[in-house]
């Protein structure tokens, strides 16, 4: 396997060993709003697969990673290791109404943090075509309004 040498070592000095962005490696901000992007193709695909929890944890993902975006965009600070969505809406900074927050609250809902097949089958309950659908969708105009910070 080809070795990345000292970039890869910089990386995981400044992932691991620092709270502060030391300049050492890509601007963190812009690679969290890619990975964004990608969980959110990756619900896109889902949604097309008829996988429709999963719909919902990529969009639970994308705009995670886009809310720890800005965080280190406007801070200079690497993202807290926290999935609540309305938290890291209020340390971004985000000036957010009351229905993104409920959308937040709602999508944070589907952060799965075990693989257990009865915690999975539980969450995918009340989950059909129509929610993933309406998720999808307010994932993305929410991601769009995060972006225009970024901008």
């Amino acid at each position: 396997m080809p070795s990345l040498g000292g970039r890869l070592a910089a990386i995981s000095i400044v992932l691991v060993g620092a709270s502060h962005y030391d300049g050492a490696m890509d601007d963190p901000s812009r690679q969290w709003a890619e990975r964004a992007r990608y969980d959110l193709d990756t619900a896109d695909a889902m949604f097309k697969a008829g996988r429709y929890l999963y719909v919902l944890f990529c969009c639970q993902q994308a705009v995670e990673k886009i809310l720890k975006s800005v965080i280190v965009q406007r801070t200079n600070k690497l993202p807290p290791r926290i999935h609540q969505l309305a938290r890291l809406a209020e340390i971004a900074g985000a000036a957010v109404d009351e229905k993104q927050m409920d959308f937040l609250r709602e999508l944070s809902a589907y952060y799965i943090p075990t693989r257990y097949p009865e915690d999975i089958a539980d969450l995918a309950l009340d989950v059909k075509e129509e929610k993933a659908r309406r998720v999808l969708s307010q994932s993305r105009e929410f991601m769009q309004w995060l972006n225009s910070i970024l901008q």
